[in-house]
């Protein structure tokens, strides 16, 4: 194996394996150091196995209304079979199996584009000795535990983030697990409490309802899915309760006891000291940068709560050294991560690169209904003192959701009343997430709702709604 490189970049996750990608399609010879899974946390532990827990739920769902949608289930030889006497079950292992299955595929997809794009890939864990090095322990194959040193002009620290925990409830694995661990569940608890509500946190607390376990889902701040817009926030909710699970909002958990049998959480609320007696708590309270063991301080970077400071390229105090993802100050996200990645490496390569703009940044969560978002909250317009309106069309009117018997959810946009640009989108319902990529690419290009009127939009569907919201701003009714 060669020893010096033109780019190593340390971390094979969405931000990591992208850069890599993008230095060899640029001309670099370039270095992957992983000390695990490649594809990293997404694609192992994160947005990929979620989504396929996800599906399995939305087809446990499904099966709980066929009825509904008037099928009527029979045998073999076509005789219908008693309404109510077939009942459809989860079979834990088979859906963690499948699951297992899709992010096994996913990683070897990026060991195939490793060889497609001639990148080294160096197993093991990374130290930086000095600038321009990377010392890496080997932890796979016969150098397992030796050591060797590799040299770049350019290195790129990709090495993502880990759950944090509460500082008196640490987690074990057992009682207190963390998404790893909801992830491969041997066994379905019968109560589960989820401690924060962001995106990992309501995603796995739908998820553990589907499966028909008892759900906790206890956020500190005034809403569910704190960084949503209120109206989306308050949807969630209501369908959320609606699916049997308990939400609690404006709740701090003080004490886990994990002592007895299960666990027991005494949770401060709004109308007092509550106590919840729960098989199993699920701590989603936030990631932890994997900043430690690196050398950075020996280098003189003086790290800012555990992240590294950078500038708009990426670029660390140190010349040659760069940063992107999790570590950094800027949204964990592994969409954001990608977008940095390439916008070093191409700065690297001496491109005219336009920084990441922050301000237009997708968030999407697959619950049922999902969320998706981009640009400021109503909340934020009005802190910011901008003038504007707001258009809004609820699901329920909408021709394609109610084919779908999915009417829950709506699209608001927020206008500018001035310029008659978006400021921000947010949808939750059925498939949003598939929407979203187009009202980005509306922002970016700086369309106004008046554009979005005029412009055509297949019927039915749900992505109408978007057309209809613009509409509703400007007092116009179209038709549904």
């Amino acid at each position: 194996m060669e020893n010096i490189f033109d780019v190593i970049v340390v971390g094979a996750g969405p931000g990591g394996y992208v850069a890599a990608i993008r230095a060899s399609q640029l001309g670099f010879n370039t270095a992957v150091v992983e000390r695990a899974e490649l594809g990293g946390v997404c694609l192992n532990w994160g947005c990929i196995p979620t989504k396929a827990l996800l599906k399995s739920a939305q087809v446990l769902n499904y099966t709980k209304h066929l009825a509904d949608y008037g099928v009527v289930l029979g045998d073999a030889q076509g005789n219908e079979i008693e309404a109510g006497s077939v009942v459809g079950w989860p079979d834990i292992k088979k859906i963690v199996e499948r699951e297992r299955g899709v992010s096994a595929t996913m990683s070897k997809g990026i060991e195939y584009l490793f060889k497609k794009n001639k990148i080294t890939v160096i197993k093991g864990e990374a130290f930086l000795p000095e600038a321009g090095k990377v010392e890496v322990t080997f932890n796979d194959g016969e150098n397992a535990g030796n050591k060797e040193v590799f040299e770049a002009k350019h290195i790129i620290l990709a090495t993502g983030a880990r759950p944090n925990s509460l500082p008196f409830a640490p987690i074990d694995g057992e009682k207190i697990i963390s998404y790893r661990q909801a992830l491969v569940p041997e066994t379905l608890p019968k109560s589960m409490a989820v401690i924060g509500s962001g995106a990992i946190g309501s995603e796995l607390a739908f998820f553990y309802r589907s499966m028909g376990v008892e759900v906790y889902l206890i956020e500190y701040m005034d809403q569910i899915v704190p960084l949503e817009d209120a109206d989306v926030a308050a949807q969630l909710s209501r369908s959320f309760r609606k699916a049997g699970i308990k939400v609690m909002v404006s709740s701090g958990v003080k004490a886990i006891d994990t002592t007895g049998e299960g666990c027991k959480l005494t949770v401060e609320t709004k109308k007092g000291v509550e106590e919840i007696q729960v098989e199993r708590v699920l701590s989603a309270v936030g990631v932890v940068p994997n900043t430690e063991n690196l050398g950075l301080e020996g280098l003189g970077i003086e790290l800012n709560r555990g992240k590294v400071p950078v500038d708009e390229f990426y670029r660390t105090k140190v010349e040659g050294l760069y940063a992107i993802g999790d570590i950094i100050a800027t949204p964990a996200l592994a969409h954001v991560a990608s977008a940095e990645g390439i916008a070093a490496v191409e700065k690297i390569a001496g491109m005219d690169v336009a920084p990441v703009d922050y301000t237009k940044i997708p968030g999407a969560t697959y619950t049922s209904p999902e969320i998706a978002s981009v640009g400021m909250t109503e909340k934020k317009v009005k802190e910011a003192g901008i003038a504007y309106k707001v258009g809004k069309f609820p699901f329920t009117a909408s021709g394609k959701a109610t084919t779908a018997g999915e009417k829950d959810g709506f699209v608001k946009l927020i206008i500018d009343e001035q310029t008659d640009k978006l400021l921000g989108v947010h949808m939750i319902g059925a498939n949003v997430t598939e929407m979203l990529s187009g009202m980005v690419l509306a922002m970016n290009l700086g369309a106004t709702a008046r554009d979005i009127i005029k412009s055509i939009h297949p019927h039915p569907t749900m992505s109408e709604a978007i057309m209809e919201a613009a509409a509703a701003a400007h007092n116009e009714v179209i038709h549904i």
